[in-house]
């Protein structure tokens, strides 16, 4: 690929290159252990050094990456008690979180949890992964900015995130970790406002998240940088 063809239309912001840089994280375009360089980075989405660093700051403060001194920067690479640390965090967070919802869940916010649902099960019929990947993390990003509490929002962005490290670490060939099925279930919960059952399906989730790990670290082929700017 020649530089004119990677050269951007425009200068991107730093919000727009940290989107980019976490979406590729989540669709597993960006694996543990991957370097980030902060000259090549720049070039792509037309802005300095310096604003490299100032994202790759954020997500090195969210866990997703590791600077490393005089080697530079690195997408995380979460050890096994990382994320067994990450999954007991979720499971004391998200089922009250469903609950929350289910006390509160307004008709339109029902709508969207199966628009979105519905768009996971399309990625699935085409066996997107990527698109799989990334929506099954997104939806409980959505549950959480409908209870409405932002350090709640935040912290579910960096877990989500972090959650697809770790299943890009440690999953199983060919074993899908987020069962549409069980969002659908879940979302039928928060819509008959049970939240002790919504509470159960989120808790039953996770679990079932977890125990389709293996916990052994597989190497990854290396990334194409130059796609995230496409």
């Amino acid at each position: 690929m020649t530089e004119s063809a990677v050269k951007p239309d425009k200068a991107y912001t730093n919000d727009e290159i940290y989107a980019r840089l976490q979406k590729a994280v989540q669709e597993h375009r960006l694996t543990p252990g991957t370097r980030l360089v902060e000259e090549r980075l720049g070039e792509l989405a037309g802005v300095s050094r310096t604003k490299i660093r100032e994202v790759l700051s954020r997500l090195a403060h969210e866990g997703l990456v590791t600077l490393v001194p005089n080697r530079g920067a690195f997408i995380a690479s979460p050890s096994v008690a990382q994320a067994r640390d990450v999954f007991v965090t979720r499971r004391m967070i998200e089922p009250n979180m469903a609950s929350m919802l289910s006390s509160r869940a307004t008709p339109a916010q029902i709508r969207t949890l199966r628009r979105h649902s519905k768009q996971e099960q399309e990625a699935r019929a085409k066996d997107d992964r990527p698109t799989i990947i990334r929506l099954s993390g997104e939806l409980h990003v959505l549950i959480a900015q409908m209870v409405g509490n932002e350090i709640l929002l935040r912290l579910m962005r960096e877990l989500t995130s972090l959650t697809c490290l770790i299943i890009t670490l440690y999953d199983k060939p060919n074993t899908p970790a987020c069962p549409h099925t069980e969002h659908a279930d879940l979302i039928d919960a928060i819509e008959a406002k049970d939240g002790a059952r919504a509470a159960r399906c989120m808790a039953d989730h996770l679990m079932h998240i977890e125990h389709t790990l293996n916990f052994d670290v597989a190497d990854a082929d290396p990334p194409e940088i130059e796609s995230l700017f496409d």
